[in-house]
């Protein structure tokens, strides 16, 4: 998969940047404990989040069959919830790792080992992450439980004197057996960072998901006026892969001549996951988005 992308390479760590912004699904340590959730037995069914899509949502995944209502999930799954949530609110990853077990698989490659040293190392150096998630729906497959859900991650961080704010929704699935977390797929994903005094307005338009070799829009369009004022911008186009979470790559801008990044890419030959992220810089701020594109068989 391609997104055209030119000149003014610079190199641009996934998490927090040296310009102070992020390619935000880094920040996703929410992939593995992002469920972790103040949500209760008693609670209404929260509303999805609305995916990042285009006017027509091309093959948009299947809804999950014979969901219970969320206020019949057994108060058992809810307190394995709350704790979670407990625990990683406090950055207590001890506690966070006796709710999953030693044999835990992820969607993005993660194990237990991994998860473990993952959420160390990004817990150590941002510190005030916020984690709260809604029980979507809940299934009984035999022995294990089955919830989806819908989390919403909040953090800042400030460098050189630039505050970033950091906002990222996920929906997931989970399987728990035995009060421990199996298995774990990534559905959908939507993030956004902004840094600076008035950072831009973005409005993002990408499809969830496409099919093998199928050609597609991404466009991230800034929603005030242009003026007078130069907007730089650039495009990233990765696979999803665990072993990315904290790498720094190396990223390019260019003068946007329009208001915003307008980009036409293809799908890859074999399914998977991609991260689509963009960067939009204006003089009186920043604002990074990624999306989660999933690649299928049609």
């Amino acid at each position: 998969m391609r997104l055209l992308t030119t000149r003014h390479a610079v190199f641009f760590p996934k998490l927090f940047s040296l310009v102070g912004c992020s390619m935000v699904s880094a920040l996703l340590l929410s992939l593995a404990i992002g469920w972790s959730s103040s949500a209760s037995a008693q609670e209404p069914p929260a509303t999805p989040a609305a995916p990042a899509a285009s006017d027509a949502p091309v093959n948009a995944p299947a809804e999950t069959p014979a969901s219970t209502p969320v206020s019949n999930v057994p108060a058992a799954v809810a307190q394995i919830v709350s704790q979670i949530d407990a625990a990683a609110n406090q950055r207590d990853v001890q506690a966070v790792m006796r709710f999953y077990s030693p044999q835990f698989t992820h969607s993005d490659g993660l194990t237990y080992q991994t998860l473990e040293s993952t959420l160390q190392q990004v817990w150590e150096r941002y510190p005030t992450l916020a984690y709260q998630t809604t029980i979507d729906s809940w299934t009984q497959e035999g022995n294990a439980d089955v919830i989806e859900t819908t989390t919403t991650i909040t953090g800042s961080q400030t460098e050189a004197n630039r505050p970033t704010n950091l906002t990222s929704t996920i929906r997931s699935r989970q399987r728990i057996e035995g009060n421990q977390i199996v298995q774990q797929e990534i559905l959908s994903e939507n993030s956004q960072t902004a840094s600076g005094a008035t950072s831009p307005t973005v409005e993002v338009i990408l499809p969830e998901q496409v099919t093998i070799g199928q050609s597609f829009e991404f466009d991230a369009i800034v929603q005030e006026p242009l003026e007078n004022r130069i907007l730089l911008g650039a495009v990233q186009d990765e696979p999803v892969d665990a072993n990315g979470y904290l790498q720094t790559l190396p990223v390019e801008f260019e003068v946007l001549s329009a208001g915003g990044l307008f980009k036409q890419g293809r799908a890859a030959a074999v399914p998977g996951d991609r991260w689509i992220s963009g960067i939009i810089i204006r003089d009186d701020g920043i604002t990074t988005i990624s999306r989660r594109l999933r690649v299928v068989r049609p």
